[in-house]
Formats: C-alpha cells, structure tokens, sequence
C-alpha cells in the first residue's frame, strides 16, 4: 500500500491504482489515488504551516535540509532498490550516482541559502539598497518518471531552503520513493505540513493541483502538451511557474575531434534506455569522419548488454510502461516506412520480452521527417553527417527544442563560435552531464520556461524584494 503523505501522516483515497514494475510486470504497491478533497487538503495543510515555516530562520532550515541529506545516505541501498524496480533504471546507477546525488541536492541548497543568497547593498543618491529574498508560499512540485527522486529533489531542496512549503506529487507510475522521501523528513524533523505528497494522475490530480488559486509557485517536469496546460492553469491565476519539458538535442561530431571520446559520449546517450530528456539523440557528424565514427559506434554499442537492471552487468534495462515501449516503437517504425535505414536494433527485444528496446540507430532520414522533429523518449537515435560548419549549427537548430547540445571537436576556437550560436540552455563541449548546481538548468524554446539552480531557484521561490532606504528623517537622541 502507499498513501498520501499530508500534515506529517498517512491519508488514504477510496480510489487506488496498481503501481507495475517495468522489470517484470509485478505489482509494487496498491496507490492512493488523490481526489479533490484530499489535493485541497494538501495545499491548505502547506499554507497554515507556511505561517510557521517562513519564520524559521535560514540556519534552522538549512539544519534540517542537511538531517534530510542523512535521512537519504541512512536509506540509500533501500532507496535505489525500490527506484530500480519501480522505474527500470540500473541498480548500480542508482546506487553509485543517483542516490548520492539526492543527498548532495539538499546539502548544496542547504549550504547556498546560509552562505551565497545575498546581494551588496548599493547607494542611489544617498538612499541604500537592500536586496533579500522572501519565502513566496505554497509550491506545487510535479515530476516526472524517469529519474524520479534526484529530479523531485532538485525541486523540494530549493523550495524548503527557500522557506515555502510544498505539496509534490510524483508521476503515477513511479511514487515510491516520494512516500519513502516523506518519512525522511519527519525523522529530520521536518514540521508537519511543510512537506506533503498527492498522489495520483495528472489529468485528474495534477491538474485540480495545478487549478488551486492558493498556490504560490507551479515547478513542472515533463511533456510540452502537459507543461502548455499547466501555464494555461497557472495564468489563470497569475502564479509563477518554471517548465523543464521536452528536448530533441543534437550531439555534433567535427573531424577535429577525439573520436574515442566522441564514440564514448555517443554510446552513453543510451543510458536509461534513452529516456533522458537531456540525451543528445540526434548525432550530426562530419562526413570525412563518419565512417570512422559509425564503425566505432556499431562496435560499442553492441557491446552493450541488455537485461535486468537489478544485474551489475547490465548496461540497458526496460522501458518504463507497455504504453512508451509502443510510443518508441511507433515512432521507428514510421521512420522506416518513411525510408530510413535501421543501422542497429530496430525493435524489441524478442529474447528478452516484455518492455525491453533494443538500442537503434537510424540513418538516412528525410529532413523534417517526424523522427528528427518528435521527443521519442526511447533508446533511438538517428545519424546525419555535414560538411561545413555552419550546416551543423543550422541542423541543430532547426527543432522547435532548445534544451541541451553536445558539441565534441579538438579545436578550441571552433567550440567557442559554435556554442555561442547554438540555440540551448546547456551546451556540454568534449562531455555530457556535467550537472553543477550553482549552474542554471532550463530550456529554451519548447524545452521550457525559466531557470533553475544556485540563485536562480532562489530568485524562483522566493519573492525577490528591494527595500531603498533614505539616509535621513530619523529622530537622534
């Protein structure tokens, strides 16, 4: 069973839905389904502790950031093990980077808000300047499936640091870890209130959550379809929001480049069978050179080995549901039907069933076509080469995404003029993933709206105030 987490306890729907394994089709747990009366519950819990929460000071808040940082190193094993078998992805990912990294998240904002929240004060006529950051409120944090904890964390750590109060509410098919999250901070010592969790779907949870006119913030990951209808909700209301949604990012390959290297960041894009909004899934490669690369590509990546995730060996688990693998293999079968040419995979893994993808490469696709221009959100990608310069800045700029590139070439002028016309929130330049926090994190275009990270989540959720101050009219003795 897993229940809602509201004002410190348990609370139980009528309504619940199966949670499945993607690894085996098991079923992990029967889950509340929140229904209006307990989403309400939810936000009007948030704003009564608010009351309480934005008076604690930064110190005091930072303390309890940093118990919930143990509370998450305390659980780590049991944690990456109910996220691999609710989401698919590797064991060892979870256990060597993921979780970690959930720890880090809230330790990082803990330490920022005490340390680096601060602007000088500066002098206008002799008037002073006195920029600070006010908690906003009640946030609503929805996340997606694919990496469930680490993105809801990169989320909640800023919000409580920030001194608002939040009611998340995970995908449906990955939940787990969020109840688990929420006994976390009640060990920490968390007030109640100040952190709740809804479960549910988003055409009935979410978007009653996303409706609520008390709602301070809206932080949403996932789809531009979903994240197009929660700005519409959050117009209504006038309530800041920040979208990381879809992506379509190109990783370029010039002839100047370490192929060995450009190889290695090429094969990596398949990480989490491909469902990683950021996977630089269409390869643009210079021509003198893309027979060299496809050789290496082809012999890499068919070394990788697809299987159980809970297996240290395996390099590739499942999809995470029945209906994203037939999204996946929709999206590759239409592209062959519109004349491209399948280099390796191509389809599901018949030995091993169920929801598991083969890695696919895709070559002479028609420009335009649908699998250059659609998120498929699979382990897929396509392979295009160039000639000039200036055609792979034009290829990869033309999608209507703007979330991350990866550029890979051994010529440091070259990388400098081609990031600066690339149309992207992150460009990584002879790697991928770097993910620093003090950085800010979003998308341009379709990819998104807003900034996250260091001061920018701050500026996020919080109310940024100036107070100008004149340097007379005060009474002396």
């Amino acid at each position: 069973m897993s229940d809602h987490w509201i004002g410190g306890r348990r609370v139980t729907s009528p309504i619940r839905f199966d949670d499945i394994s993607p690894i085996d089709g098991s079923v992990l747990a029967h889950v509340s389904r929140a229904c209006p009366e307990e989403v309400d519950l939810a936000v009007d819990t948030a704003e009564k502790a608010f009351t309480h929460w934005r008076r604690t000071t930064r110190e005091r808040r930072a303390e309890l950031l940093h118990k919930i940082a143990d509370g998450v190193e305390k659980r780590l094993d049991e944690l990456a093990a109910v996220e691999t078998s609710d989401n698919g992805a590797l064991l060892r990912s979870h256990l060597r980077g993921v979780m970690p990294r959930v720890a880090h998240n809230f330790r990082f904002f803990a330490d920022w808000l005490v340390d680096e929240v601060c602007h000088p004060d500066f002098d206008t006529r002799g008037h002073t300047n006195r920029v600070s950051w006010d908690p906003a409120g009640v946030c609503a944090l929805i996340t997606p499936w694919n990496a469930p904890l680490m993105l809801a964390s990169w989320k909640i750590a800023p919000a409580l640091a920030a001194g608002d109060t939040v009611v998340l509410k995970p995908a449906e098919w990955t939940p787990l870890t969020a109840t688990l999250l929420a006994e976390i901070t009640a060990e920490a010592g968390l007030p109640d209130g100040v952190f709740n969790v809804v479960q549910g779907h988003g055409e009935n949870t979410g978007q009653h959550l996303v409706n609520n006119p008390r709602l301070r913030r809206i932080s949403f990951t996932g789809s531009v379809p979903t994240g197009k209808a929660i700005a519409r909700a959050a117009a209504a209301n006038l309530v800041p929001t920040s979208l990381e949604l879809g992506g379509k990012s190109p990783l370029i390959v010039f002839a100047d480049a370490d192929l060995d290297l450009a190889v290695k960041l090429a094969v990596e894009q398949y990480d989490n069978a491909g469902q990683v909004c950021l996977a630089g899934v269409r390869l643009l490669v210079e021509e003198s050179v893309a027979a060299e690369f496809l050789a290496g590509f082809l012999t890499r990546a068919d070394a990788l080995k697809q299987g159980d995730p809970r297996d240290p060996a395996t390099d590739v688990g499942p999809l995470i549901h029945r209906r994203q693998l037939d999204r996946v293999d929709g999206f590759v079968r239409r592209a062959v039907a519109d004349g491209a040419r399948v280099l390796l995979g191509g389809g599901p893994n018949t030995e091993l069933g169920g929801l598991y993808y083969r890695p696919t490469l895709l070559t002479d696709v028609r420009p335009g076509s649908e699998i250059l221009t659609e998120e498929v959100f699979g382990p897929v990608l396509t392979l295009q080469t160039f000639r000039r310069e200036e055609d792979a800045v034009a290829m990869a700029n033309d999608t209507r995404f703007g979330l991350a590139a990866t550029l890979v070439t051994g010529d440091e002028d070259r990388a400098r003029r081609v990031t600066e016309q690339l149309v992207a929130g992150t460009v990584w330049v002879n790697c991928f993933f770097v993910r620093d926090l003090r950085a800010p994190f979003g998308g341009s275009r379709e990819s998104g709206i807003g900034r996250e990270g260091g001061n920018w989540s701050f500026d996020f959720y919080c109310d940024v105030k100036n107070t100008v101050t004149a340097g007379q009219g005060w009474r002396h003795g």
